[in-house]
């Protein structure tokens, strides 16, 4: 691959990186003002801090390795900095998806309309549990992620990423196969998270067209503030589905580039598309959340105002 190929790739990483860290500071930084601020915070705000957080270390992981990928390819011959960076970014990966799941639960007791009890019991005590699901969500993360550190021979890295053509030995074929079933099976663990999310985003449809159903009935229209808290709360959830889906693909790109000969690029398209997903959806997060949306304004509105003091 060129060194100008690697520098407009490299280019576009740096820029998805910086919005994203733009987009992720943003909410935690507005949250933890306002924590301090009210010597409280609300478990909507919990969770958005919670979740950018993780997405910032996300972040962090994957332009880590994508520089290294670049500039220090032979840092990761003996395959112990490989699983570092393989412990972070499954532990942040897992963590993210985690967050994003319990923000989509959250959603859906909190706004979804349904008279079973189980629900209505759950609608009432979900917002003293939320700081329990998230630190269980974090220990379930890290458990998931250490048979990464476990399971990984040293000479796994030197193997695959060899520029020497040679015989492959068992020993490196072993440790492919070992190497490819972790991750598959990492991989397919973010399956079960993902599905309670898509529950609540179909749970949440239901509630929306029944409520419609309820409001043609009594001939009150169809717009209404429970209406406008349903449409946000989807749209907030099935950005999550969509990007996630396309961060899932990515990252089994990259993944499985790594037991093709010469796929670095296809690597480090994988972590570049990848890196779409924590940092847009933030941004969308705070299109969707008030108090995230009039700050924003507030501080558009002074780096406006800053920008044309400058001009004249």
């Amino acid at each position: 691959m060129s060194g100008e190929a690697n520098s407009t790739l490299m280019i576009i990483v740096v820029g998805e990186f910086s919005v994203g860290i733009l987009g992720n500071a943003f909410i935690g930084l507005v949250n933890c003002m306002d924590w301090i601020k009210n010597k409280k915070i609300a478990p909507i705000d919990l969770i958005l801090t919670s979740l950018a957080i993780s997405r910032i270390c996300l972040l962090c992981v994957i332009l880590l390795d994508y520089f290294i990928l670049v500039l220090y390819p032979d840092i990761y011959a003996t395959g112990k900095q490989m699983r570092i960076i393989d412990f972070f970014w499954t532990l942040t990966n897992h963590v993210s998806v985690w967050f994003a799941t319990c923000l989509s639960i959250f959603y859906f007791f909190k706004i979804a309309n349904f008279c079973h009890p189980f629900f209505l019991w759950m609608k009432w005590r979900i917002n003293g549990v939320i700081p329990g699901i998230l630190l269980v969500c974090s220990a379930l993360s890290l458990f998931i992620s250490l048979p990464v550190t476990e399971n990984l021979n040293d000479d796994f890295r030197l193997c695959v990423k060899t520029k020497v053509k040679r015989n492959l030995t068992l020993r490196c074929c072993e440790n492919k196969t070992q190497y490819a079933s972790i991750k598959v099976l990492l991989n397919l663990l973010t399956l079960f998270p993902f599905s309670v999310s898509l529950v609540s985003f179909l749970l949440l449809i239901l509630s929306l067209w029944g409520h419609i159903r309820q409001m043609r009935l009594n001939t009150t229209g169809c717009r209404d503030p429970s209406t406008d808290a349903h449409v946000g709360a989807l749209k907030a959830v099935v950005s999550f589905l969509l990007l996630f889906i396309v961060y899932s693909l990515s990252f089994l790109v990259a993944t499985s580039s790594y037991f093709i000969p010469e796929t670095e690029l296809a690597v480090k398209i994988g972590e570049l598309v990848a890196l779409i997903y924590p940092s847009s959806h933030s941004f969308i997060l705070i299109l969707g959340n008030n108090k995230l949306r009039q700050a924003s304004r507030k501080v558009l509105c002074k780096v406006a105002h800053a920008l044309k003091r400058r001009n004249f």
